[in-house]
């Protein structure tokens, strides 16, 4: 059986800066042998959806604007980084640059945590779209969403750690 150290290493950032959710599926026997890109998502996603609506909160609020602030400064964790590059978010012209600054702006000044979307297979135009269509739904769908997406961000980060 994997230790748990290893455990939460490996998995810990599966969930944006959230390894309490590692911990607490390794804790609550959710983890076992052969660990499977499918298993440890089921367990991961259990976690989160069981924990408090703060601590979700706290997850969203972890995960960076696209084409923001820490893509600018370099400081994206090399997930992020990856996954916002794959998408194109790294090559914007500055008029889509800026575009991106002001939906992030009005986005987080309704909902008070950033845009989340699962990026792999979408461009630019993909995620602006989506931007405009989401950012006016109500706060509670948009968290039933942005909870949704950082699983299915989760499912894409746990098939590249775990390819089968």
């Amino acid at each position: 059986m994997i230790a748990r150290e290893e455990f939460v290493s490996r998995f810990g950032g599966v969930f944006e800066y959230s390894p309490f959710i590692a911990e607490r599926a390794y804790d609550q026997g959710l983890v076992s042998e052969p660990l499977t890109a499918d298993d440890v998502h089921q367990a991961l996603c259990t976690m989160f959806r069981a924990a408090s609506d703060e601590e979700r909160l706290g997850v969203l609020r972890k995960h960076p604007d696209l084409a923001g602030k820490l893509a600018v400064s370099g400081e994206l964790t090399e997930e992020s980084k990856r996954e916002q590059a794959g998408a194109g978010l790294d090559r914007l012209s500055p008029e889509e640059h800026a575009e991106f600054t002001r939906l992030n702006s009005a986005y987080i000044e309704k909902f008070q945590f950033p845009f989340i979307i699962a990026v792999s297979g979408l461009n630019k135009d993909d995620i602006l779209a989506a931007f405009k269509r989401r950012i006016d739904n109500s706060a509670a769908e948009e968290l039933a969403t942005a909870c949704h997406q950082v699983e299915k961000i989760a499912g894409f980060r746990l098939q590249s750690l775990l390819a089968e």
